[in-house]
């Protein structure tokens, strides 16, 4: 990362962002599930998940792709179609699918955990039954979706893909907004992509981390995660090239970083150091202070382990604000979405942002003493949101973390590509804590 310093030689704002989770295709599915505090999580019917700790997830449902509308001969691995179609739709609301831009001056950052998992999959199948397996191997590479993206939208500046799990999204956001500030290029995009596969969820359900019945994020009787699938892109950009393009910034992009615990495969560090420091660092790289943060998307897994040291971090580093700053995980409605979860998030954020909409913690119930802060429980409530930080965390002791900031004239209740109809009514919204 560079330097604070470094931070005034380029604005950096994102102009448009899409996604696909188990509440539906496309952003207004998206936010418009979020705010209604719906969840997508149910039983996997993709394939046979008999054995596993729970038999639920995040299924992306009712999906059809068709790879002649992206000029591709065969169908990606699934996960890949995912992410095409949302920097499709991120790059349409950017105002962006025409190609109007220097394609030399234009990148991409992804990331994901398992890669081209169901391609992987099915070469195995195929392998073990003596059949060709030509197309699926090349499907199940991590480098893929790089490929397909390039060609099909003529991306030819920048190329990156992450993985370092399930901080990975968060971590694209914040490669994408350094490289626009040391001037590498005018346009990238950022985003995550994963799919639920036989063989992810299994190493899942040994690791022990899925909860046996509901997610519960910050709640006391929490008892670990659920997994989903998707994907998510956000059109990150230089700001002057944005707006002498006539394109209307949804937010901006003050501030990122990263840190790792070096503490354990797979339980946060005791203390929250890292946790910690990339919140503070973000913070420090954006320009601003712990109190201007109006508000903190969070990893909230729902286990017992990473929770309150995720409300640790936010305490140590907002001090006594923590407490009047609203903090929620939207995992109860879409799972964890492994690669995806922090470009999901940050779309969320964005939104918030924009709308003046807190998305809510589904399924929380029960104070836990050691998470004391505002979880938005259950139900969405407005707030006037100026700046926000978006918090990831993952296997192997990544921490990744961005901080958001609204961007004028951008006025609140406006939808991410100026629709003023993307909420619910505020009747059926249940805005304020009031049951809907």
């Amino acid at each position: 990362m560079s330097a604070p310093s470094e931070r005034n030689r380029r604005r950096v704002v994102v102009t448009g962002t899409g996604v696909v989770t188990c509440l539906g295709t496309g952003l207004e599915a998206f936010w418009q599930g979020l705010v209604e505090g719906r969840s997508g999580i149910a039983r996997l019917t993709k394939f046979d998940p008999t054995g596993l700790r729970n038999e639920k997830g995040g299924q992306v449902r009712d999906w059809t792709f068709d790879p002649s509308g992206f000029g591709l001969e065969g169908p990606p691995d699934e996960a890949t179609q995912f992410l095409l179609t949302s920097a499709r739709e991120a790059l349409d609301r950017a105002g962006l699918t025409d190609h109007s831009f220097d394609p030399s001056r234009a990148g991409m950052v992804l990331s994901t955990n398992f890669g081209g998992g169901m391609s992987w999959e099915e070469h195995i199948r195929r392998r073990l039954a003596e059949q060709p397996s030509n197309h699926t191997f090349p499907e199940a590479s991590f480098h893929t979706p790089l490929v397909h993206l390039a060609r099909v939208f003529g991306l030819r500046g920048p190329g990156q893909l992450l993985s370092v799990a399930c901080a990975s999204g968060t971590a694209a956001i914040g490669c994408a907004l350094e490289t626009i500030r040391h001037g590498r290029a005018d346009v990238m995009l950022a985003g995550g992509h994963d799919s639920l596969t036989p063989s992810c969820l299994a190493g899942l359900s040994i690791l022990a981390t899925m909860t046996r019945d509901e997610i519960r994020p910050f709640s006391a009787d929490r008892s670990g995660t659920l997994f989903g699938e998707g994907a998510a892109a956000l059109v990150i950009e230089d700001l002057d090239h944005a707006l002498a393009r006539g394109a209307e910034p949804l937010a901006e992009a003050l501030g990122a970083w990263q840190t790792n615990n070096a503490y354990h495969l797979t339980a946060p560090d005791k203390g929250a150091r890292g946790m910690t420091r990339v919140l503070a660092e973000a913070i420090v790289d954006a320009g601003t202070e712990p109190t201007e943060i109006d508000y903190v998307n969070a990893h909230g897994t729902g286990t017992q382990a990473h929770d309150p040291e995720e409300t640790h971090a936010i305490k140590a580093v907002l001090g006594e604000h923590a407490y009047r700053v609203p903090v929620s995980s939207i995992k109860a409605a879409i799972a964890h979405t492994m690669g995806a979860a922090g470009a999901c998030e940050a779309v969320a954020t964005v939104q918030t942002l924009r709308t003046g909409i807190v998305p809510p913690t589904l399924n929380y119930q029960d104070l836990d003493p050691e998470c004391d802060l505002d979880y938005v429980p259950n139900v969405a409530r407005a707030a006037e949101v100026k700046c926000a930080a978006s918090m990831s965390a993952g296997v192997g002791g990544s921490n990744a973390c961005v901080v958001l900031r609204a961007f004028p004239p951008s006025p609140f209740r406006r939808g991410a590509g100026g629709e003023a109809a993307l909420l619910p009514s505020p009747e059926r919204r249940g805005v304020g804590g009031e049951a809907s």
